[in-house]
């Protein structure tokens, strides 16, 4: 029956635009699908992903230069990144729509989409999905559109949990993990008996046709258990189920309270009244609450708390978890699942056997089945999931194995960075690896090499072409590394004597008022504020002000390293997944690219922070020289004059300009003198108030942040300009 279906599958997917699959939780474009997207664009492969393997292959074989090729190469990459963009956006807009239903994997609360976390139905504050599926569904539901988070830092459970020296725990439902727990962290599961004996009744699964019947049946059942005089324990899978039932219940008047995603601040008190008489309480996932459902003697007596589970869970453990709330401490109490054909876990893993024999059987509108095999069944289907979900996590520890040993030896050195007790002997092995990256990679090229020593140490090189063409290798690193810690021990010694007296006159000065002082630092290109402690710097003459900068420029060179790589390697990740269509190991692949991508982040990070770190000076306001200062007179001597030159020409253009408009008034032009008395009482002539003047335009004036005139090389503001 199953290959005859495998065979005329093809017949009910031709007409489907895409296909879901719900075990693996992916979704795939069919070819419709995709003549659907191409229909309103003039590109036919819009969305289609370019083979480019055999593009490169074929631009290899093509003729044209080296430049040529490399910029054909660089335009097939970055189009099938476009491309690839373009086609996991349409991927993750349809598991949005089609894979996450609102009030079962999140709810939407103050205008944001929380994720409700499926263990325990509680909201993961603060958590967002991954790879722009969280957008998707914001887009989905019409609320603003977070921007796409930066990941800092990432570890799994797994690894996290392996930091510990010791590991142990303790939970009612790590029996059916044993398997996971020995293979992941070589711990053994030890079952300890109860306290007390357990009296609680645990009933066969009732299994219904359709979604319908059974949840009917759970409602009748919660009125029978309410008229004995039981409390009754709903659980849910979801939000929206316990929501539906809360209003069929409403409908029969039945009193009752909800705990899920959206209540849980009332949580306690729900559950401490979850134990009175005749009370019903519907919980989305009873795991870990903490608290206690406390019976009276009535209660005991009529026959204790009553589990109802609407659902049974993906894993057992959760659905074990909600059995348990009934039976603590020798208490009375029972518990039954209601399933039905339709839940998912039966729809996908065990229903066709059964469905098969309701049937046969002949079952009618509202009838029951309940077997232990039935019950047995449904487990072994739970089974089936719990192990393709201890894959997943196995695969996605192996892939975490990788980036672990590469987070141990960034979390070492940001540690030591942090703690500053070895920072000077990683400047050093930073130093040092700088120098030997460098002269691997311009082994044979001088100029190059020159020019890196330039831009990364800001020193010339220390030996001529004939030196460096003669030496081995290993000479070549020891000397570049001599010479370039050389020049920056004497540059943060030139930082110590520019701040030792400033730091001095402040500590004996104002040392009571303040504790710590920012030092500004520069490297040319930006400013950097380091704090330091005033009386430590006083008291090693100012050598905690370099070990500050040290500490502060390798902290932030390993973050802006390691947050760039984390999202390299993510990139890869879902890369080398497609290795999988050529027969290949894509976790093999990974390990492979991971250690060429870490080798890169790390040759950057060292670079990186060696240019800053060598450059590195405070920056200082000096007096100008003697002969600076005469050139700077000079200079405002000479602009004063042809200011001078200029208002004058300027005067005599506007006298010949009034002639010229008024010829006829020349000889009247006396008329316009007059006799005016100063204050020291002496006649003195006076001219006729002027037309407004126009500006006066100076040739060429120095800006501020110009060259100084005076050849210092210093900005105008901070030389000859300061106070202008």
């Amino acid at each position: 029956f199953m290959s005859y279906i495998m065979r005329h599958m093809h017949e009910a997917t031709d007409e489907l635009y895409f296909v879901i699959d719900e075990k693996n939780n992916s979704i795939e474009l069919t070819d419709k699908g995709i003549d659907l997207l191409t229909g309103k664009t003039d590109d036919p492969t819009f969305f289609v992903l370019p083979d480019i393997t055999s593009q490169l292959s074929q631009l290899e074989n093509m003729t044209g230069t080296e430049e040529e090729k490399q910029a054909q190469k660089d335009e097939i990459l970055a189009n099938y990144s476009v491309k690839s963009e373009r086609v996991h956006t349409i991927n993750q807009l349809l598991k949005a729509y089609t894979l996450f239903e609102k009030d079962d994997e999140y709810v939407v609360m103050d205008n944001k989409v929380m994720i409700v976390d499926e263990q325990t139905g509680r909201i993961m504050d603060g958590r967002r999905y991954s790879d722009g599926l969280h957008q998707a569904i914001e887009a989905k539901e019409r609320v603003k559109v977070e921007a796409a988070t930066q990941t800092f830092a990432t570890i799994t459970l797994q690894n996290y949990f392996r930091m510990y020296h010791k590991l142990s725990g303790m939970t009612g439902t790590a029996e059916t993990e044993a398997g996971e727990f020995w293979d992941i962290y070589k711990l053994d599961v030890v079952v300890i008996p109860t306290n007390r004996p357990i009296a609680r009744n645990d009933m066969n699964d009732r299994i219904y046709k359709t979604k319908r019947e059974k949840y009917n049946a759970v409602i009748e059942e919660i009125v029978q258990l309410t008229e004995a005089g039981r409390p009754v324990l709903v659980g849910t899978t979801s939000v929206e189920i316990s929501e539906l039932l809360s209003r069929m219940l409403t409908m029969r008047k039945i009193q009752h309270n909800v705990l899920n995603a959206k209540l849980h601040q009332k949580e306690a008190e729900i559950v401490a009244l979850a134990g009175q008489k005749s009370t019903v309480t519907i919980a989305t996932n009873m795991a870990g609450r903490g608290t206690d459902i406390k019976l009276s003697k009535d209660v005991k007596d009529a026959g204790g708390l009553a589990i109802i589970g609407t659902e049974r869970h993906e894993s057992r453990r959760v659905d074990r978890q909600l059995r348990g709330r009934a039976g603590r401490q020798g208490d009375p109490g029972s518990s039954v699942f209601f399933v039905s054909l339709e839940d998912d876990l039966m729809r996908l893993f065990a229903s066709e056997k059964i469905a098969g024999l309701m049937d046969k059987l002949g079952f009618k509108e509202g009838e029951v089945l309940e077997h232990n095999m039935l019950s047995k069944s449904v487990e072994r289907a739970q089974k089936k999931v719990e192990e393709n979900n201890f894959g997943i996590r196995k695969r996605l520890l192996e892939y975490d194995d990788v980036m672990n040993s590469q987070r141990n030896v960034i979390y070492t050195r940001r540690r030591h960075a942090l703690m500053g007790e070895r920072i000077g002997l990683d400047v050093l092995n930073t130093i040092y690896d700088t120098s030997t990256a460098i002269a691997d990679q311009h082994a044979e090229d001088f100029e190059g090499f020159k020019l890196e020593l330039f831009k990364t140490f800001a020193m010339e090189s220390p030996f001529t072409e004939d030196e460096f063409k003669s030496m081995k290798p290993e000479q070549l690193v020891e000397k570049l590394f001599e010479e370039a810690l050389k020049t920056y021990k004497r540059r943060m010694e030139r930082m110590t004597q520019v701040a030792h007296p400033v730091i001095k006159q402040v500590y004996e000065n104002q040392g009571a008022m303040y504790e710590n002082i920012m030092i500004p630092i520069t490297d040319g290109k930006r400013m950097y504020n380091v704090s330091c402690n005033l009386k430590e710097a006083y008291d090693t003459e100012c050598k905690a002000i370099v070990k500050s900068f040290q500490k502060s420029i390798v902290l932030h060179m390993i973050d802006e390293g390691w947050k760039e790589h984390l999202r390299e390697m993510d990139e890869l990740r879902h890369s080398v997944q497609n290795a999988s269509y050529e027969n290949k190991d894509p976790l093999l692949i990974y390990k492979l690219e991971s250690y060429n991508l870490f080798k890169t982040m790390v040759d950057n990070m060292n670079r990186k922070t060696a240019a800053i770190l060598m450059r590195g000076q405070i920056p200082v306001r000096e007096e100008p020289t003697e002969e600076q200062r005469q050139a700077m007179q000079a200079r405002q001597a000479a602009v004063a004059q042809q200011a001078a030159q200029a208002i004058a020409e300027e005067r005599a253009r506007q006298r010949i300009a009034v002639q010229e408009a008024a010829p006829e008034k020349h000889e009247d032009m006396s008329r316009y003198r007059t006799e005016k008395t100063d204050l020291s009482g002496n006649n003195t002539q006076a001219e006729a108030p002027q037309p407004k003047q126009a500006p006066v335009r100076a040739e060429k004036r120095v800006g501020r942040n110009d060259p100084c005139p005076c050849g210092s090389g210093k900005k105008y503001k901070n030389c000859h300009g300061q106070g202008l």
